[in-house]
């Protein structure tokens, strides 16, 4: 008892022999690792895609690319690139603990001194991950135009459009057919919901009114969705003050910008 609170645990082992072969620990810390570096590589390969021309959503920092050695136009998010691959190696140091235990005898066997090779590997990877993934995100600019033209395309107003109608009193289904109706008259003319006029709404269904303008159009979608959790601005302004207050070790604020 005097050893274990010397040392800081809890209690002492039960069990001798789980004490000296019990591997349980680094497991499961290298699996925390693992699903961090999991997340980590999402959000990676989400910004090399906004990255990209096609999509032109955001301007990685010049500190964090390379050039191309062929190409001069390149601009290569290499340290995106290199998060992502680390999460492959990451798993590998969880796949080598989860194989180095899955057969041995009890107790103590000379196999376990391969455990910190693996251990130590993946705490260092992921480490470095999130502290150049930190400045990466500090550092990056959002195409705001660009990104608002992305979502006008594709009618994501059409279930707000729907919803709108089941507000007035149409049963869903009959909504559902209506909306559909409206969105191929606006892809017929290359045009969006919000671009059709009052009488061509009015004329897929008479409950249609002019607020139904306050209804339609992205901006309106993500304003007028204000549960919980939404994507609404002041939903998500919420969420980023409660992640301030999680994250800040002195229970202060965040620095902004």
């Amino acid at each position: 008892e005097f050893t274990a609170r010397r040392l800081g645990f809890d209690r002492p082992f039960a069990n001798s022999i789980d004490a000296v072969s019990d591997r349980d620990f680094a497991v499961e810390f290298t699996f925390d690792l693992s699903l961090i570096a999991s997340h980590l590589s999402r959000l990676a390969e989400e910004w090399l895609l906004w990255a990209s021309p096609e999509f032109d959503f955001v301007e990685i920092d010049e500190a964090f690319c390379t050039g191309s050695s062929m190409m001069p136009q390149k601009k290569n998010p290499d340290v995106l690139e290199l998060i992502r691959g680390k999460t492959g190696r990451v798993y590998g140091d969880l796949m080598a603990l989860l194989t180095l235990i899955k057969g041995q005898p009890l107790a103590y066997n000379r196999d376990l001194q391969e455990d910190k090779v693996a251990l130590f590997d993946a705490f260092d990877q992921v480490k470095g991950c999130l502290a150049v993934l930190t400045k990466l995100v500090a550092r990056t600019t959002f195409n705001e135009e660009r990104m608002l033209e992305a979502c006008e395309r594709g009618h994501l107003d059409a279930t707000a459009l729907a919803e709108y109608l089941v507000g007035r009193g149409v049963p869903f289904r009959q909504a559902h057919r209506i909306v559909g109706e409206a969105v191929g008259k606006a892809a017929a003319k290359e045009a969006r919901l919000s671009d059709l006029t009052l009488e061509e709404l009015r004329s897929f269904s008479d409950v249609v009114g002019e607020d139904v303008f306050q209804v339609l159009g992205v901006r309106n979608c993500i304003e007028n969705y204000r549960s919980r959790g939404s994507s609404s601005p002041g939903e998500v302004a919420r969420q980023i003050e409660h992640w301030r207050e999680v994250l800040t070790p002195s229970g202060g604020r965040l620095a902004r910008g």
